[in-house]
Formats: structure tokens, C-alpha cells, sequence
């Protein structure tokens, strides 16, 4: 990766202190071929980042040029006036307030912070949030240090030129953290084009990929010229550091994965999951209501939200049916339920919670079908085979470790056309990423049961059928968005 930095002027920052490259706005400006056909990242530390200035036009026309670049102009804009940032303020100050203990019981007038780092520890948390909010290389806020409670005056960019000698240690620190690869690989055989960032969870007792699965797929795609490096939920500051994300916890709207999917896609990042296939595809209720008016069929459903719904389901449906709550994965939230006041029980408990909840006629299998579907093409294909003695393929009614059934993969033209077909149709309903898709495959046909946006990609498993393929046309994806003309 390249990194450039931007100064006001050529003296305001030593080339010693830092292995990358320094110019001057005035040169970065002047010079829109400067780096010829090379993305790279650039810090932008102009003294002065007023409408109209050098520093202003600097990271506007960063961005017509492909370059990512740090603070954005809507960063430049939203703090330009109070009125423009004070929505931010509630939280930020809620945070700075929870640091009071650790800073001694009192605020400083003033602090600056560099790259989401603070003047010291007890700041941390402030400081990270400081920077999800506003993405500046260097930050002074204001503070009325009140008797309980502290506020923010102002929030205002930090010329590198103001900084006294304490500060700018600091400020080389933290830039040298900033720019840090944790992963580099220096034996690459083709020179990376692109870094693409995993967001993982190494704790996470079902995740939708291996560590070694991610790390085969870096071994790929660094012959593609794509590095390949993980993140975890802290490094939400340093993802526009990258050009991709590609997220491999179990995603939830409500947890910091949705908060990724965002950011990437507001820096203009190609991302899997994208949020608004997390948003479609983490509800059942929406999916089931997708699928019948896109004529993908899906098992016969009633939408319970009252007791008074509890007969409508058991008439239409029969016992046993399966009961769902819409935001759930991994088999989570899903019940089989044999009897009518078995269902009385559950679904009153689970109404508590939810206000909508999805019953479906049971369709007793063997397995589940789980298609792969990729920018609206099959990507792979397998059985998953039912938990031992148990009707899902995951059983989370075992004490312990959740059990997961088996795997048995096919290729793609060894999976009935049908099958395929049907769960490509549900994939395009939701968008152009990556999807798993469930199906039941049954006398009385093929039945969409529900469609993942984050689903199992495994090697030695889901891309046994395909191969390395899988991973080639999962790298080319993002390659491809990324080249798009217009970009």
C-alpha cells in the first residue's frame, strides 16, 4: 500500500519522522497523474481546510482520483460549523463523561487526539468514538468541565503546525500505528493492487468462516494482487485504510457488524454483506413476504402477531408446525412445535419480545439444500445434513457445544436444475452480494426455506464441489466493483 502525505507546506512535517511519502497540497493538486495508475491512501494535513482552500480541494479531488482519503470532505464540512456536528454531541459527551474517573475526576479545557488515539489511556474510549465520528488525523475538542458534568464547546481540526513538542510524539506515534499492516507479506508473487479487509471474531463459537478458510482464500487472491488482512470489531477507525470489506462474523443489525457494513459502504468500499441485504435478509418475516410476491416458492406461512392468530396457524398449517422468530440465525429461534398448546406457550413467551412472529408448515427432510448465489450466479452447492437425532441441521437443545449435522457436496451441475434455479431467483430478490440460500426438496416440490447473507464459506467444505474456483470468483467480485468505470 501507498501512503502519501499532504502538508501545507514542505517544512511543516519532517520526512525523517515517517517512512512515507510527504508533498505539499500545492504539488498533489497540481499533479492528477502523479501517481499514474497506483490507489493510494492519503492523509490529508493541510494547515487549512476552509471552503475553497488548498486543504479543502486536496481530499475533494482525493476522491475523484480514487484515492482514499483522510479527513473526507464530509468530514471537513461537518465540522466547519457546531450547528453541522452537534447531533453527535449526546453520545460523544456521554462518553467523555464515563472517563471522568480514570482522568482524576476533572477535565482539562482542552485535549487533542490523533488517529482516534488520546493524551493517554483513560481516553480510549472517548477517543475511539471521537474518531468513528469524525475521521480527522488530528482533533482539539473545547470541554466545560461542569461539577457533574462535562460538555463539548467545540470540535475543530488540529493543524500539525500548532502541535508543542509532547503532541507531536504523539501524533508520529499514532500516524505510525495508523499506517501499520498487521498482515504485510513480503514474499507476495504479484504486487498487491488492493488490501481487503475480513472483519473476524476469534472467540465466536459458530463463525460463517475458519481462520484457515480466510487464510487459504489470502493465499488466492495474493496471487490476484489482493492482500488479504483481518480485522476485528476495534479497528472500525482504520477500515477506509482499506479498499474492501468482506465480513465473516454472524451479522446482526443491532451488533457493530451492521455499523461496518455502513461505514464501508459510505466510503464508497465494495462489501459483503452490504447493509441492506442484512437488513432484508436478518428478518423472516420480510423474507417470506419478498419471496410470494416474487413468486419464489416458499412453505405454506401464517404471520402470527396475536393470540387471536394462534387458530388461524394450527388450522391452516397443522401440527407439528415450525415456529420462528424473524431475527435469528444458525437455527436459532426456530422451533417445532407438536401441539396446540404447545404452541400457545412458545409463541406467547417469544410475543413478549417480538411483535410479528412466522409460523410454517414442518417439511420433514433428511437435509437442507444450501446454494452459494454470487453477484446473481451459483457459486456452489451441498447438503447439509440434519444434527444426529434431531430435525434441524443445528441442535442448540444440547447441553453444551452446539451439535451441527453433516456435509455432503455436489457440483454445480450435479445439483438438480431446479434447485439451482430456484435459488437464484430468491438470491436476485435481495441483491447483488453473497448469499446462501436454504431449500427443502420435497414430493411436492422445491422450497425456499430461507435466505442467508452471511453464509458458511469453508475450504474442504462449501468449495469442495468448485474447488478454488469459489474463492477466485468471491475475489474477482470485489476486483470487478472496484474497476468499475466511474468508481
Amino acid at each position: 500500500m501507498t501512503w502519501v502525505i499532504l502538508t501545507g507546506r514542505q517544512s511543516d512535517l519532517d520526512q525523517v519522522a515517517t517512512p512515507h511519502k510527504i508533498i505539499t497540497n500545492r504539488d498533489y493538486l497540481a499533479h492528477p497523474a502523479l501517481f499514474g495508475g497506483q490507489r493510494p491512501k492519503v492523509i490529508n494535513l493541510s494547515n487549512n481546510y476552509g471552503y475553497q482552500s488548498r486543504g479543502y480541494y486536496a481530499s475533494l479531488l482525493a476522491s475523484s482520483r480514487g484515492h482514499r482519503v483522510i479527513p473526507s470532505v464530509e468530514t471537513i464540512i461537518d465540522l466547519s460549523e457546531p450547528k453541522l456536528y452537534e447531533n453527535a454531541l449526546p453520545e460523544l459527551e456521554l462518553a467523555l463523561n464515563k472517563c471522568r474517573k480514570d482522568l482524576g475526576g476533572a477535565f482539562p479545557a482542552k485535549a487533542s487526539f490523533f488517529f482516534g488515539i488520546g493524551p493517554s489511556k483513560a481516553w480510549d474510549r472517548f477517543a475511539r468514538l471521537l474518531f468513528d465520528w469524525f475521521r480527522a488525523p488530528s482533533l482539539e475538542i473545547a470541554i466545560r468541565d461542569g461539577a457533574e458534568w462535562a460538555s463539548i464547546r467545540k470540535i475543530g481540526f488540529l493543524p500539525v503546525i500548532r502541535l508543542d513538542a509532547e503532541e507531536k510524539t504523539r501524533f508520529l506515534a499514532s500516524l505510525d500505528a495508523y499506517t501499520k499492516r498487521e498482515w504485510r507479506d513480503g514474499k507476495a508473487r504479484v504486487p498487491a493492487r488492493y488490501t481487503f479487509a475480513t472483519l473476524v471474531d476469534p472467540n465466536e463459537t459458530l463463525p460463517p468462516s475458519e481462520i484457515s478458510s480466510l487464510r487459504h482464500w489470502a493465499r488466492i487472491a495474493e496471487k490476484m494482487g489482493v492482500e488479504v488482512e483481518p480485522i476485528t470489531r476495534k479497528d472500525l477507525a482504520k477500515l477506509a485504510n482499506y479498499d474492501a470489506l468482506f465480513i465473516r462474523e454472524t451479522t446482526s443489525i443491532s451488533n457493530h457488524t451492521y455499523r461496518f457494513a455502513r461505514r464501508a459502504q459510505q466510503e464508497g468500499m465494495p462489501v459483503i454483506d452490504d447493509p441492506l441485504s442484512m437488513i432484508r435478509c436478518t428478518n423472516k418475516v420480510y423474507l417470506n413476504e419478498l419471496m410470494a410476491h416474487n413468486k419464489v416458492p416458499v412453505p405454506p406461512t401464517v404471520m402470527i402477531a396475536s393470540p387471536a392468530d394462534f387458530t388461524l396457524a394450527a388450522d391452516t398449517l397443522g401440527f407439528p408446525l415450525v415456529l420462528k422468530i424473524p431475527d435469528s440465525s444458525f437455527s436459532r429461534g426456530v422451533k417445532k412445535v407438536s401441539t396446540p398448546d404447545e404452541l400457545r406457550k412458545l409463541a406467547t413467551t417469544w410475543l413478549e419480545d417480538s411483535d410479528l412472529l412466522i409460523a410454517q408448515k414442518y417439511l420433514p427432510t433428511q437435509y437442507d439444500w444450501r446454494v452459494g448465489v454470487l453477484g446473481g450466479q451459483p457459486l456452489f452447492a451441498v447438503h447439509y445434513l440434519m444434527a444426529r437425532k434431531h430435525w434441524q441441521i443445528v441442535n442448540h437443545d444440547r447441553a453444551g457445544k452446539p451439535q451441527q449435522g453433516g456435509i455432503k457436496t455436489f457440483t454445480l451441475k450435479e445439483t438438480p436444475p431446479l434447485v439451482v434455479e430456484t435459488a437464484v431467483r430468491a438470491a436476485r430478490c435481495i441483491g447483488d452480494g453473497l448469499y446462501g440460500v436454504d431449500l427443502k426438496e420435497t414430493d411436492g416440490g422445491v422450497f425456499v426455506i430461507e435466505v442467508n447473507d452471511n453464509p458458511n464459506l469453508d475450504h474442504g467444505c462449501e468449495d469442495t464441489g468448485e474447488k478454488d474456483e469459489v474463492w477466485v470468483r468471491l475475489t474477482q467480485w470485489f476486483i470487478d466493483r472496484l474497476e468499475r468505470p466511474g468508481r
